[in-house]
């Protein structure tokens, strides 16, 4: 099994308030950094986000990729249908509630480019990836800037 990394944050806001700003990728490139498109492919019945084509620009790593996402709760994954620059990217946001009215959410990730890379810099970029991220994304949930309405995946009100 690959390895993966992991990192937790506590974010000022419940489960559902920040499962809405993961869910709503037309807004990534406003938080994420590395993100500078993001467009739903495909979306499943109740209107989650199943195929997300992302334009990566995270320095060394420049990427067009599609990835499969799988919602269960308070738990979304992703895997890797294709990419340019890489073998694998998975990885998942998982949401606990905390005292309070907040939210610990772990991020896991794993990557793996095509390119020989020691494994020791691979992890050192994961732990960046995600690292800012938890930070993007918990800036972006306290500032009350919020996802898309009802949680949609792709950004439309749902009625």
């Amino acid at each position: 099994m690959a390895e993966h990394t992991s990192s937790s944050i506590t974010i000022e806001a419940t489960p559902a308030d920040v499962m809405g700003v993961i869910a709503d990728f037309a807004r990534y490139p406003e938080w994420t950094g590395e993100v500078k498109e993001a467009e739903v492919l495909a979306t499943d019945a109740a209107g989650n986000a199943e195929k997300v084509r992302l334009l990566l620009d995270a320095g060394a790593i420049k990427d067009d990729h599609t990835l499969a996402y799988t919602w269960n709760g308070n738990t979304v994954s992703w895997t890797l249908v294709k990419s340019q620059m890489l073998r694998t990217l998975d990885g998942s946001y998982i949401l606990a509630d905390a005292p309070g009215g907040r939210t610990e959410v772990t991020y896991r990730l794993t990557v793996d480019v095509k390119i020989p890379m020691l494994g020791m810099i691979k992890r050192k970029a994961e732990k960046v990836i995600i690292d800012r991220a938890l930070a993007g994304l918990k800036k972006r949930v306290e500032s009350g800037s919020g996802g898309a309405e009802a949680g949609s995946a792709d950004g439309t009100k749902k009625l």
